[in-house]
């Protein structure tokens, strides 16, 4: 009987393995598939950690290619050249498509794409270097960089096939072009002046224009790409089945941390937080939340390549702004503290194609400074009041006599008994007195009404 129901599991497992091999076969001669990644916002270290695992991932499921869908003001150039080096050297066909602006990082990683595409009223160009915040970079370092990044346009312009002048024109001009300039459909304005060759692209700048994923697949279908290893493919996306790969929770943490503002007001925690513990030890919650927003500020940073003289100056204004509480400056070290977090704030992304959002450095500041003008009115107003503890707190007290003070005796201070020695004359008993000094275990005291 047991040998009868073994014999029967293994031919259900049997049974099992046929139909997922039948599965696995129909899927195989099925709708090829087409992996999506979404590429919107800065270009950082994160983003193209995400990149890089779509392209593999696609690599090892066999994906027919890969869609990524952009929408980008630019990013860093080191987290660029990630990018454009996983495209180039991926053994999937990668398409580029744009839906909204492929501005500076994002020109570069369209004209590394096997197949180029934009959407209706999307632009590509305005691919100048610059520092942070959008300015113009250094006179000393504008040469060198510019002709790095005009080189590599054109390089990849011409790799691709596509027009090596007006990619080069996004560098040196800050040129953008829309859809249908870009595709060679409609005139590009100021042509002259731009240095192209024509007021019509040819070549083209892109592929193909498409109004969605679906007329993508369709108008990429039949293209010829040659991959990084030399093999040239002939795209089969007509029927494709799109597959979209989602970041992992990691990567969104990563990323949303991984922005200028949020940068910002993290170091700005981290500071005050540890500030606090080290002025109320004990406290613990200030201290926590300070060293987890500090870790957290200095990935953060590091990754947005952040400006270390702005970093020391925002640390050096919380440091003054923390000396207010010992020192009696009467606010020459705020005034200090508030002028240290402007120029800091100023200067923490220079160098950097990241800014912070004038609104995010107003309220910091407004809110750091209000804190501590707060912090110096507390400590005037400490330094204005009477003591109330300790022995000098004890001049000027009431009391009341216990025996007849002539000229020693006794009397009761705030429920206990002290010896007390008159400064004028017999006080009797009952008599509410003065204390008019302290002098070790002795109070010396004068009736309530022989004071004048």
């Amino acid at each position: 009987m047991f040998k009868f129901i073994r014999l029967l599991i293994l031919f259900g497992m049997l049974l099992s393995g046929i139909a997922i091999l039948a599965t696995d076969a129909t899927s195989a001669v099925g709708n090829p598939r087409v992996d999506v990644l979404e590429f919107y916002g800065p270009v950082h270290a994160p983003l193209a950690d995400y990149i890089e695992r779509g392209v593999t991932q696609a690599e090892e499921a066999g994906a027919e290619a890969i869609i990524i869908r952009m929408s980008t003001p630019g990013g860093l150039m080191s987290s660029t050249e990630r990018i454009v080096n996983t495209i180039i050297h991926a053994d999937v066909p990668v398409v580029v498509y744009v839906e909204s602006w492929a501005a500076s990082a994002g020109t570069f990683v369209t004209l590394a794409s096997h197949v180029a595409a934009m959407a209706p009223g999307s632009n590509i160009g305005a691919a100048s270097p610059v520092a942070g915040g959008g300015e113009d970079i250094s006179e000393t370092m504008r040469d060198k960089v510019f002709e790095h990044a005009t080189s590599w346009a054109g390089t990849l312009a011409e790799m691709r096939g596509r027009n090596k002048t007006a990619a080069r024109a996004a560098v040196i001009e800050a040129a953008s072009y829309t859809q249908s300039e870009a595709l060679g459909l409609s005139e590009v304005r100021h042509w002259e002046e731009l240095g192209l060759d024509g007021p019509i692209l040819d070549p083209p700048l892109v592929d193909v224009g498409a109004s969605n994923l679906q007329d993508l697949l369709r108008k990429v279908d039949g293209i010829e790409v040659t991959l990084h290893s030399g093999e040239t493919m002939t795209l089969n996306t007509a029927e494709a089945s799109l597959n979209y790969v989602d970041k992992t929770t990691v990567e969104r943490f990563l990323m949303a941390i991984s922005d200028s503002n949020i940068a910002y007001i993290l170091l700005s925690i981290a500071t005050l937080g540890i500030m606090i513990e080290i002025l109320n030890p004990g406290l613990i919650f200030p201290g926590v939340t300070g060293v987890i927003s500090l870790f957290l500020a200095v990935y953060s940073l590091d990754i947005l390549e952040a400006n270390w003289a702005g970093i020391i100056l925002i640390i050096v204004a919380f440091v003054l702004f923390a000396g207010e509480v010992f020192t009696a400056s009467f606010g020459l070290l705020t005034i200090g503290g508030i002028i240290a977090l402007v120029i800091g704030s100023f200067i923490l992304f220079s160098g950097s194609p990241f800014g912070i959002h004038p609104a995010v450095m107003a309220g910091v500041v407004i809110f750091f400074s209000a804190a501590a003008i707060f912090l110096i009115i507390s400590v005037v107003k400490a330094h204005g009041t009477r003591i109330t503890t300790s022995r000098e707190g004890m001049v000027g007290e009431h009391a009341t006599a216990v025996t007849t003070i002539d000229p020693s005796g006794t009397v009761r201070f705030k429920g206990e008994r002290w010896n007390a020695e008159s400064e004028h004359g017999r006080i009797e008993a009952g008599d509410e007195v003065i204390v008019t000094r302290v002098d070790r275990m002795k109070l010396w005291v004068t009736k309530k009404t022989d004071r004048r």
